[in-house]
This record gives structure tokens, C-alpha cells and sequence, in this order.
């Protein structure tokens, strides 16, 4: 089945439509529903137009539907006769599809994006001031090109155990239309090294395709000299680099080289200490040896960070006092990691970069203000 299209509310459903009710819980049995612990409710304001004249009130809820692995793009129908509504959602594990949602009273919005749905299951999160949700279509897209990251914790989506954590790869979807998926492989704690090593490489070589792009940002922790995953900035740093790049090359998809993100590291002129040294070099002279893009997140995040200052960084950085956050009761003071406004505005210096370096199969996709 190549689609899926299901209406939220109280009423009967619109032809060629499964009703999804504020009461219909998930079960392998159906293979949709909301989570048990989703909080909805239901409104019917009347007319003759089934998809609008009723909907669910997902004040916190999640959604499910199993599906088969693939790409695919997910139309949301969002609005309410009566009342301004304001929607937020989320897919996966936190990823950011889309910004909030916001939509007078009696008009009604279509939004859309596109994600690769992986382990069989499609995740959708709902919040927002005043969130509704009227109808959702899913159509399978092979048409879509996929965005692949691969990277570490900087990068990675960050789940919601963590909020406020998040890397930059989890809010670069939002970043775009419905014809680029962003399949953010990234994960916490790995080098080049390691990624390759436990497999990681050879599960993007499995599902990168021509003309998709893969994002490459490591160096954090291959500059960790006492631990198994090091590399040297010279040698086997740009050896593991090189074989991420042959991967996409291979497939015919497009590597881009991303330098690593600096740490919340100021000297007493306030300005930032470069952390990674050599690796920065490294990679730049192996895009320039292989003729491959770079997006110089180094230097982009150095000027972002010193124009907040060491005090106005902490704002970016995952710092929180006791109590601040129910995730972390007593404070984080982390120089790596980003909250979401770090994220965020990280995320739109690789949509800078992306614009410098001339990626135009992705420019074109770009959200309008991106």
C-alpha cells in the first residue's frame, strides 16, 4: 500500500478516508492509533465539508502508524471554524519537520514534508497552544532526494529524555520542503573511526541512492587521544573520511565535508579557543585534494559564538540552573552540546553553507526565509 489517508474527529469519516477518533489507540491489531498516553479530544463545528467541519485536539499526543520502510511525504490539514489554532509538531525521536503551525480562525492550512520511515513505523508528535488536527495523508515519494548525515552528538537527533539536547541535524528538516528527507544517521560519541567500525557506513551504503547527498561532520571525538576511537588528523582521519566519501561517490550521491562545530571555549579576549586544531586542516585539504564541498561550520559557529559572548553562549550551549528543566533537576553546564536555539541557529549556517557552496538540488528545496 503506496498511501494513507486518515480523518481526525468526532463524526463519519470523509470517503476514501480511516476515522481516527480521540478514543482510537494503538494496536499491532490496526497498525494506527494514539499512544496510551496521548491526551486528545474532539470538536464537530457543522458544514457540509467532512475533512474541516470536525477535528481532534491533540493537546499532547502521539500518533502511530506502521507502514513499510520508505520515503515518504506526510500532508498534514490543520484549522478550526471557530478558534485560532497554533500546531506543533514533531516526527521520530524529536526530529523537527516543521515550525509551529499557526492558523486563523475559519481558514484551514495544508503542510507538508518528507521523511524516511525506518523499523516499520512512522511517529508523529503533536503540542502547540492551541493544536488541531483535521486530516493526514501519506503517500509514498521515491521521487523525494535524502539529505544523510553522519556525524556525533553535535549532529545527531537528541531524544526527547534529553529535551532540551539537541544537535544541528535535528532541526535542519524544518529547514526544508517536502522534496528533501533529512535521515540524520548521526550518533553520539563516534569518530569517523568508529562509525565505520560498528557498521554504521554500511547501513547508509544500503540506502543511499544517486543524486542524494550525504553530509559528513567528525573530529570531536577523533582528537580523543587516550580512547580506541582516535584518529590522526593527518593520516587516518582523512583515510576514514575518505571512505565515507567513496561510499557516496560510489551511489552516485554527493558528499559534502562539514568541519566540526567549535566548543563554548573563550579565552580573557573573549574570543574562541580552537579545540580541534589540526582535524580543521586535515579536512580542508582532503576537500580540496578530492574535489569535494566543504561547509566551514568551524569558522560559522566560531563568529556565532563570539558575537553572544561567553555569558550570552550559555543561551546556545545546554546550560540550565537546578529545576530549569524536568529532564536535568540539578543544572547541566555542558561546552559541547546545544539546547534548540543552538541547534537552530547552527542549523541555519549549514543552510548558509549549503547556499555558498552551490548545493542546488538542495537550494531549490529551501523553505522560503531559509
Amino acid at each position: 500500500m503506496d498511501s494513507y489517508r486518515f480523518d481526525f474527529g468526532i463524526k463519519e469519516a470523509e470517503p476514501g478516508y480511516t476515522k481516527i477518533r480521540p478514543d482510537t489507540s494503538y494496536s499491532k491489531e490496526i497498525g494506527y492509533g494514539f499512544t496510551s498516553d496521548s491526551s486528545v479530544f474532539g470538536r464537530f463545528r457543522g458544514g457540509t465539508d467532512i475533512l474541516r467541519s470536525d477535528c481532534c485536539i491533540p493537546q499532547k499526543a502521539v500518533f502511530l502508524l506502521d507502514l513499510p520502510n520508505g520515503i515518504y511525504r506526510v500532508t498534514l490539514l490543520l484549522g478550526d471554524a471557530l478558534a485560532d489554532t497554533s500546531t506543533f509538531i514533531k516526527a521520530g525521536e524529536g526530529k523537527f519537520v516543521l515550525d509551529t503551525l499557526n492558523v486563523p480562525a475559519g481558514q484551514y492550512l495544508r503542510e507538508s514534508f518528507a521523511i524516511r520511515v525506518k523499523d516499520g513505523q512512522l511517529k508523529l508528535s503533536f503540542s502547540g497552544a492551541a493544536p488541531r488536527i483535521n486530516a493526514l495523508d501519506i503517500q509514498m515519494d521515491n521521487e523525494a532526494l535524502v539529505l544523510f548525515l553522519a556525524g556525533d552528538s553535535t549532529v545527531t537527533d537528541q531524544g526527547e529524555e534529553g529535551y532540551p539536547y539537541a544537535g544541528w541535524g535535528q532541526l535542519l528538516p524544518r529547514c526544508f520542503k517536502a522534496g528533501i528527507a533529512v535521515d540524520n544517521r548521526a550518533l553520539s560519541g563516534r569518530s569517523s573511526k568508529s562509525f565505520i567500525e560498528e557498521g554504521h557506513l554500511e547501513g547508509i551504503a544500503a540506502d543511499i541512492r544517486p543524486r542524494d547527498y550525504l553530509f559528513l561532520q567528525f573530529g570531536h571525538n577523533d582528537s580523543k587521544t587516550d580512547d580506541l576511537r582516535h584518529t590522526e588528523p593527518f593520516t587516518t582521519y582523512k583515510e576514514h573520511l575518505l571512505r565515507l566519501i567513496t561510499v557516496a561517490r560510489e551511489a552516485g550521491a554527493y558528499p559534502v565535508l562539514v568541519s566540526s562545530v567549535h566548543r563554548r571555549r573563550f579565552d580573557s579576549e573573549e574570543a574562541i579557543v580552537d579545540t580541534h586544531g589540526d582535524y580543521l586542516i586535515a579536512m580542508r585539504e582532503l576537500a580540496d585534494t578530492e574535489q569535494v564541498p566543504l561547509i566551514d561550520l568551524a569558522e560559522k559557529s566560531r563568529k556565532l559564538f563570539e558575537a553572544y559572548g561567553s555569558e550570552g553562549s550559555k543561551d546556545l550551549f545546554m546550560w540550565s540552573y537546578p529545576g530549569e528543566f524536568i529532564a536535568h533537576p540539578g543544572g547541566v553546564q555542558d561546552n559541547t552540546h546545544f539546547q534548540i536555539l543552538g541547534a537552530r541557529l547552527l542549523a541555519e549556517l549549514i543552510v548558509e553553507g549549503i547556499r555558498e557552496v552551490g548545493l542546488n538540488d538542495l537550494i531549490i528545496h529551501l523553505r522560503q526565509g531559509e
